[in-house]
């Protein structure tokens, strides 16, 4: 039968012209329905299907081909999504939707979306959203040791030797933090730059020396600084941005360009 006939990953589906074909589970994150993995998942499970046959992993489809999950046609064509948003306190960094204050249901993007990263619920600041699988990978790659700034406030003054341990590196988690940028401003205040995340790395580092973190603010991942984003709101990338951002992960002819109308707003 046509629906359990297994084609070979390396061909492409009736249909699918050569040039503008891409692997099944890229497509998905394209239109913004799920991750690689999770489409790899739904594949392994029999429940994709391209051109009325069960698909496998490594299949590739073009504009032509019809891609459906469940038996549902997933259309061709959503727009990639590229936002940064305000994180207040209390919001938690999560797509489960069942969970209270989930950042997913407190933007109300009307694509589905997801963060790149996260912030714990205690911080707040800058954060990335997209429904481009691909990006998220590509800037938490710790050996791209790309840049992310924090400005943090401790319980106490800290001693004048405080910057230059942070600086230097502290024992966390069984191992030394990658060497950071630390500028005081302020008595127990200071402005950090870091080019890796560890879970709590900033909070953990602190309390290795003594100190407890009582604000942690995020204000800028890479080139995307929060600017003057007021607290709860987010905002479209400006092409600006993303041409800046595109081009540090050597991705820019590779990604469609969105308007340049800015939005900014949870209701945007």
């Amino acid at each position: 039968m046509t629906g359990s006939r297994t084609v070979p990953s390396s061909r492409s589906p009736a249909g699918a012209a050569p040039e503008e074909s891409i692997r099944i589970n890229k497509f998905f994150t394209r239109q913004g329905a799920c991750s690689r993995r999770e489409a790899d998942g739904l594949i392994e499970a029999g429940r994709i299907r391209i051109n009325g046959r069960v698909a496998v992993l490594g299949d590739r489809v073009g504009p032509e081909d019809v891609i459906t999950k469940d038996g549902v046609v997933v259309p061709w064509g959503n727009p990639p999504v590229y936002i940064k948003f305000h994180k207040p306190l209390g919001v938690t960094t999560t797509t489960e939707l069942d969970v209270p204050g989930n950042i997913i249901a407190y933007v109300g993007h009307p694509q589905r979306i997801f963060p790149i990263g996260r912030l714990d619920k205690d911080s707040t600041g800058l954060m990335l959203l997209t429904n481009d699988g691909d990006i998220v990978n590509e800037i938490l790659r710790a050996e791209h040791q790309h840049e992310r700034e924090y400005l943090v406030r401790l319980d106490r003054p800290y001693d004048a030797a405080f910057p230059e341990r942070m600086a230097r590196g502290i024992v966390i988690l069984g191992r030394v933090t990658r060497p950071c940028r630390l500028t005081p401003t302020g008595p127990r205040e200071f402005r950090i730059i870091l080019t890796e995340g560890r879970n709590r790395q900033i909070r953990r580092m602190c309390r290795a020396l003594g100190y407890r973190v009582t604000a942690l603010h995020r204000t800028r991942i890479m080139n995307i600084a929060l600017g003057r984003l007021p607290v709860g709101r987010w905002a479209n990338l400006s092409d600006h941005e993303r041409t800046e951002l595109f081009k540090a992960l050597r991705r820019g002819s590779r990604t469609t360009t969105q308007t340049t109308r800015e939005r900014v707003g949870r209701d945007a």
